[in-house]
């Protein structure tokens, strides 16, 4: 064991003295209560440690002893409808051991080693297996949760044990070459798990948002960014992402949030209610806490933390959402090292390392071939936390150039409370043009043109709204007062969303799509009507304005017959007046 002597003590940063031979990012226990610590830079026999915990009360001279390992995270049964801290500590045996408040120097293992689980092997003596080759099964929840062989592993099973109850910590096969293979296996938080191939985007990461599924989608194993002020809905938007979207898995990492609102996070999702199983929302989501008050080392770990148990699900085959809450604080997090590392400072304080960072973060996300050939998919929701809503600073514009999709949220919108207050001229998508097959082959043909016909017409919108507060409104031709009525129709009835509803809560690509085209339909026939000499205060007042206004709360299962009888009377209005004439 290599073992140094503390030199300096800047707060979480300590430099030691004669660690020779030890090596980047190896675990190490600092000082006699052997706090917990990561090698971050190495310089000759210098060591620059980030301690996880509060270094209060260590001196100069104490001991620095390496583990010689990296900071990794346990992976196996027992993940699910778990909480753990930034270095996967479960908070439930923490809370245990001392209280309401987490002390110094406390270990606690991520899995239960007491917890028996009905193992079924499905291999045999005599078999090759290697890297993600499944051993067995357990049933966690609802889901089969794959044993796998450890990545890095290899060889022929000289026994496998029969199916029945045992603990995560014995072994369950063994090979020739006598490795023990048990339920769970350990993996290094800063190192990706391999896979064989990446995969293209084919299918859309639906969130039930009406605003995100068809204005600005993200791909299954695609990666987006929610930039937002204070009070604007970045974490309401996640939970509600959490709650509704497709995947499989749900991974939330409240890196940095205060520990109010934290804890109504904490206190809220085991009551909320899965809507395709009924039971808890918990029974397929992993929370990762570490709130403002934890050790800021801590909360530079806790993404990566996150990232590796996505991975770990994704390995199974299974789809994951990553929510990352927020990487504006995980960045303050790595500013403060790296201010008392004494690094050069590059804009704002960030080091110059934000960028690359934040890039090898928002990289871990993807669809790929996993070792077991399947498909498996990691999509990255990150939440940005601008400083006064200012969009120019360094995190936001480094997330900007990486996210494939831009949610931009708007302290305006949210103040006219119009939820989600996500600005449409201000976000963007990069993935639309690799989903239009899967649009195509799965709702109507004409689908990507009506959205693009929803979008101009919120840019036509947007620009004549700029004339009114120039000309008034008295100046617009009908035509015009006809496309600033449809953009409002679309804002209020389309775009916004009311998640307390238990209709618009969680809105189908079908429904979305029934509701575009009743606007559509509703503007072409009203600019025919205009044509034909049709006032455009009586097309203004037509009743069907008022049905696609409640189309949004009609259920899932009557909106057809609704869309339906909608899409008639819209058709007659041209027919009635050539019937008057």
């Amino acid at each position: 064991m290599i073992q140094g002597t503390i030199r300096k003590i800047t707060g979480p940063a300590v430099v030691a003295k004669g660690m020779l031979g030890a090596r980047m990012y190896d675990i190490v226990k600092v000082g006699p209560d052997e706090l917990m610590g990561e090698i971050i830079r190495l310089e000759g026999d210098t060591a620059f440690v980030q301690v996880y915990e509060d270094t209060s009360g260590l001196k100069i001279g104490e001991p620095v002893a390496s583990t010689g390992a990296p900071l990794a995270v346990e992976l196996g049964p027992g993940l699910l409808n778990s909480i753990f801290d930034g270095i996967q500590r479960p908070l439930e045996a923490i809370k245990e051991q001392t209280g309401n408040f987490i002390s110094r120097c406390v270990e606690a293992l991520a899995l239960d080693r007491q917890k028996q689980w009905d193992w079924i092997p499905k291999v045999q003596v005599g078999d090759a297996v290697a890297g993600g080759k499944v051993l067995g099964t357990v049933q966690e929840f609802r889901f089969s949760h794959k044993i796998m062989v450890p990545p890095e592993v290899r060889g022929v099973v000289k026994e496998v044990k029969p199916a029945g109850s045992y603990t995560v910590a014995e072994p369950v096969a063994a090979l020739e070459d006598g490795t023990e293979l048990k339920m769970f296996h350990r993996w290094p938080v800063r190192r990706p798990r391999p896979v064989k191939e990446k995969l293209d985007p084919e299918a859309p990461f639906l969130t039930g948002t009406r605003i995100l599924d068809v204005l600005f989608p993200v791909a299954m194993g695609g990666n987006a960014a929610i930039p937002g002020p204070f009070g604007s809905g970045k974490t309401v938007t996640q939970q509600s992402l959490a709650k509704w979207s497709n995947a499989d898995i749900v991974i939330y990492v409240g890196c940095g949030e205060r520990g109010n609102e934290m804890a109504e996070v904490l206190l809220e999702f085991p009551e909320l209610e899965d809507p395709r199983t009924g039971e808890p929302l918990a029974h397929r989501t992993v929370m990762i806490a570490n709130t403002s008050n934890m050790p800021v080392a801590a909360r530079e770990a806790s993404i990566y933390v996150g990232v590796t148990l996505a991975e770990y699900f994704r390995d199974q085959g299974y789809a994951v959402a990553l929510m990352a809450d927020s990487t504006s604080r995980w960045a303050e997090a790595l500013r403060e090292i790296s201010s008392r590392l004494e690094e050069m400072p590059a804009e704002e304080g960030y080091p110059p390392y934000l960028s690359s960072r934040l890039a090898a973060f928002y990289e871990r996300a993807g669809a790929v071939t996993t070792l077991a050939d399947e498909r498996g998919e990691v999509s990255v929701v990150g939440a940005v936390s601008p400083a006064g809503g200012d969009m120019s600073e360094p995190v936001t514009q480094a997330t900007l150039r990486i996210a494939g999709a831009f949610w931009r949220l708007d302290a305006s919108l949210a103040y006219r409370r119009h939820f989600p207050a996500i600005n449409w001229d201000g976000s963007y998508s990069l993935y639309l043009p690799l989903l239009e097959g899967w649009y195509r082959e799965n709702l109507e043909k004409d689908y990507p043109e009506m959205r693009d016909e929803i979008s101009k017409l919120l840019q036509k919108e947007a620009a004549l709204q700029e004339m009114v507060q120039l000309v008034g409104p008295d100046a617009l031709q009908d035509r015009e007062h006809l496309i600033i009525e449809m953009g409002r129709i679309i804002r209020e009835d389309f775009l916004q969303q009311d998640a307390f509803h238990e209709n618009d809560a969680f809105c189908s690509m079908e429904k979305a799509q029934g509701i575009m085209r009743m606007i559509l339909s509703f503007y072409r026939q009203a600019a025919k009507g205009l044509d034909m000499g049709t006032p455009i205060d009586d097309l203004i007042q037509n009743p069907a304005l008022g049905k696609i206004a409640r189309a949004r709360f009609i259920a899932e299962d009557q909106f057809q017959a609704f869309r339906d009888e909608v899409l008639g009377e819209i058709a007659e209005i041209t027919g009635k007046k050539k019937t008057e004439g």
